[in-house]
């Protein structure tokens, strides 16, 4: 029944993506002028539109699998969300929702390094100091990655000693 729910709002907020979708960036004039080119809202639109039709799919599937099972109501998944409250599953959302917040002022590295450690603690490693030196090692294979070779500007941090530490970094690459 979660699943069903999920897979439902999901369908409704794509909807509703859909209808209200708005393109802010400004469209070249070259484009603008040829009436055979794809405008900018094209792709987001047919991906969304297909994310809508695997999801009616998902949802047909998922009602004519459980049609009949006596735990498929709504009575049986409120009995079950108590228990989601305290799986693994929603304390590692709760990590990445925690994350979302501190990339900015933390900076990437900082926020990486945090989010494998306690990703890390979650999935059940408990050596600690194992896991601290592959946060580390990993965080620093990343920014490598996307700010050395993919150039991708990371976050900085707003925090002035983690800004210069990113700086730093930055400098090495």
């Amino acid at each position: 029944m979660f699943e069903l729910i999920i897979n439902a709002a999901l369908f409704i907020f794509l909807g509703i993506t859909f209808f209200t979708h708005v393109l802010e960036a400004p469209v070249p004039i070259k484009v603008q002028k040829n009436p055979y080119a794809l405008q900018p809202d094209m792709w987001p639109k047919a991906i969304i539109i297909l994310l809508l039709v695997c999801i009616a799919v998902n949802i047909y599937k998922i009602i004519k699998k459980n049609k009949g099972k006596e735990n498929f109501t709504l009575k049986a998944f409120f009995a079950t969300v108590p228990g989601f409250f305290k799986s693994k599953m929603f304390l590692g959302m709760l990590i990445l929702v925690v994350v979302s917040f501190i990339l900015e002022p933390l900076g990437f590295m900082v926020t990486c390094i945090l989010l494998l450690f306690f990703y890390g603690l979650l999935l059940g490693e408990r050596k600690i100091l194992r896991l601290a030196l592959c946060s580390v090692a990993i965080a620093l294979v990343l920014y490598i990655v996307f700010s050395g070779l993919l150039s991708v500007s990371l976050p900085r941090g707003t925090v002035p000693f983690l800004r210069s530490f990113a700086l730093f970094l930055e400098s090495l690459i």
